[in-house]
C-alpha cells in the first residue's frame, strides 16, 4: 500500500519523506489556505521534494475552466497528478486529461456508484472520503470495501486513494480490505510509528544498557 501525506506544510513532507515511507503528496484548497503561501509555489516545491504523485487541484466547476487550469498546473512538473470533482464537469475533465496523458484524482467521492464513473472516465486515484462518511453516522471503510470489490469485478485500473483518514484504525482497515493508497495528515501516519510495549522495551533497554557502563562510541 501507498502512503501520501495530506498537507501543504514543507516541514512536514521533508520530514516524512526523509524516512523513505512516502510515496506521494494530496493537497487541497483547504491545506493551501492553512499554509498562508501562493498556490503555485507550494505545489512547485511540493514536486521538488517528492517524486511521487503530487495532486493539485482545479477550483473551477465548468470543464472548459477546469481544463485551462490544468493545463497550467501541469506545467509545474511532471509528477503534477490534477485533482477534479466528482461531478459531470470533473468527469468530462478526468476524461479528457487522462486521454491526453495525465495523472488524475476524482476527489470527494462518497458512495460506490461515483468511484464506477470515476473508474470508467479513466482516473488514476478515486478519493473515497473515509472519515467524512463517519462523522455522519455511516461506515466510510465499507464504502473501500465495496470499491474495492467493484473494481475487481471488472479488471478497473484506478487505484483507490482512501481520504480522510483520521486515526490509525483507518489505516489498519484500509490495508486489510486492499487500498491501493491512503493519504493522511502527518499526525496520522507519525501515529503508526507508536505502541506502548515499543515504548517499555525501548525504556527497558536503555536502562540495562545503562548498568552495564559501556559505549559504542
Amino acid at each position: 500500500m501507498k502512503f501520501f501525506v495530506d498537507t501543504a506544510d514543507i516541514a512536514e513532507i521533508r520530514e516524512l519523506a526523509a524516512t523513505g515511507l512516502l510515496d506521494g503528496v494530496t493537497t487541497n484548497p483547504s491545506l493551501i489556505h492553512k499554509s498562508g503561501r501562493k498556490f503555485m509555489e507550494v505545489i512547485a516545491e511540493i514536486c521538488s521534494v517528492v517524486p511521487g504523485p503530487v495532486s493539485a487541484e482545479v477550483v473551477a466547476l465548468d470543464h472548459e475552466t477546469m481544463m485551462k487550469e490544468a493545463a497550467v498546473l501541469r506545467k509545474i512538473a511532471d509528477n503534477v497528478t490534477i485533482k477534479v470533482p466528482l461531478t459531470i464537469d470533473g468527469l468530462k475533465t478526468c476524461k479528457a486529461l487522462s486521454e491526453d496523458g495525465a495523472m488524475v484524482n476524482v476527489t470527494l467521492c462518497f458512495s460506490a456508484n461515483q468511484a464506477l464513473l470515476a473508474a470508467k472516465a479513466g482516473a488514476t486515484f478515486i478519493s473515497p472520503f473515509i472519515g467524512r462518511l463517519d462523522d455522519n453516522g455511516m461506515d466510510g471503510t465499507q464504502l473501500i470495501a465495496d470499491i474495492r470489490l467493484i473494481y475487481d469485478n471488472y479488471g478497473f485500473e484506478t487505484e483507490i486513494l482512501a481520504a480522510s483518514l483520521r486515526h490509525s484504525m483507518h489505516v489498519l482497515e484500509c490495508a486489510k480490505i486492499g487500498a491501493d493508497v491512503i493519504t493522511a495528515p502527518p499526525a496520522v501516519i507519525k501515529s503508526l510509528f507508536n505502541h506502548v510495549l515499543t515504548d517499555k522495551g525501548l525504556a527497558a533497554f536503555a536502562k540495562d544498557w545503562e548498568a552495564t557502563g559501556q559505549s559504542i562510541l
